[in-house]
């Protein structure tokens, strides 16, 4: 009798820790040269369609694409919509923004949310008439007011209306000084981190990994953060002096190992890595993938998102 409680314990806790917190689709994959497939992924509770917007390189693609794999249902237009109810920019590349841009005219009222230089850099060079025109409820005048800026400010947690999502930003360095951001994702005590680009702290001489991994090591080690989305640009054959604020597979281990030394290895273990930001140019992609592959000492899950391909996250 205590053999079989003790089986079906175990079984109980191996179903636990298998739970699926959080749905991914990506409509966009890539960190360059693909307009159709830039870095965007749209994330939602598991079976729920309403939609946080992680980055917005590519919009209107992604979602016909997820539709096409049935990832996604309904109309293009009530995706858009309806179903995604904000978005997060990490910083100003265009590829992280321009899909939000493009389909602004399409659009409905919503939140962008960012951290203060991204929002300065929205007002200032894309919400303005020489280029667009203001979508937003701040900054040049005539203001259309149908994106309304949630300035996020670091480490301090705010509501996504109209999700179940709670978020929480950090600065990173992409070519210091230039800032970029990580994005937070709480759903009840469960998290999600997504890291924009980002160089590795030695190269950028700055702490911001470090920081960041100081909020992520003990939510790791009580199984609540269980995924990371971060970038790989390159791979190893790249010369460290023209990363311009991008990571490697080795890059990527020597900042896992940071991470790895304020959780212990066993905690870190069976870690989801989402792979994001490849540059597509010729064989990258796949050779990025098999680096990692082959060398995975800290022995966590790679995962290589596919355009409007749903992943469900623990």
């Amino acid at each position: 009798m205590k053999k079989t409680a003790l089986s079906l314990l175990a079984f109980a806790l191996h179903i636990t820790c298998q739970a699926q917190n959080f749905d991914l689709i990506p409509l966009g994959i890539y960190g360059g040269e693909q307009e159709d497939n830039l870095s965007a992924y749209l994330v939602s509770a598991p079976k729920d369609n309403a939609f946080l917007c992680l980055d917005a390189g590519t919009i209107n693609s992604g979602i016909r694409k997820a539709i096409q794999l049935k990832s996604l249902t309904g109309l293009e237009e009530t995706v858009l919509k309806d179903q995604i109810k904000g978005y997060f920019i990490s910083h100003g590349h265009l590829d992280h923004l321009s899909g939000m841009i493009i389909n602004s005219p399409a659009d409905s009222k919503k939140d962008i949310f960012a951290m203060a230089p991204v929002v300065q850099i929205l007002q200032n060079h894309y919400f303005i008439t020489d280029t667009w025109i203001n979508f937003a409820d701040q900054g040049q005048k005539p203001m259309l007011g149908k994106y309304h800026y949630n300035e996020l400010q670091q480490g301090i947690e705010i509501p996504v209306q109209k999700t179940s999502f709670y978020i929480t930003g950090y600065e990173l360095s992409h070519v210091n000084p230039y800032k970029s951001s990580a994005a937070l994702v709480r759903k009840d005590d469960h998290y999600l981190l997504y890291l924009g680009d980002t160089g590795a702290d030695r190269i950028e001489k700055s702490d911001r990994l470090d920081n960041l991994w100081n909020t992520a090591a003990p939510l790791v080690k009580k199984k609540q953060l269980n995924t990371i989305l971060i970038e790989v640009s390159f791979p190893n054959s790249q010369p460290e002096h023209l990363l311009f604020g991008h990571l490697t597979p080795n890059l990527l281990i020597e900042e896992l190992t940071r991470l790895k030394e304020k959780t212990g290895q066993k905690n870190l273990e069976g870690l989801t890595i989402v792979v994001t930001h490849r540059k597509p140019t010729g064989d990258n992609p796949e050779i990025i993938k098999q680096e990692l592959l082959k060398n995975n000492p800290l022995k966590v899950n790679y995962i290589f998102p596919e355009q409007g391909k749903k992943v469900s996250l623990p």
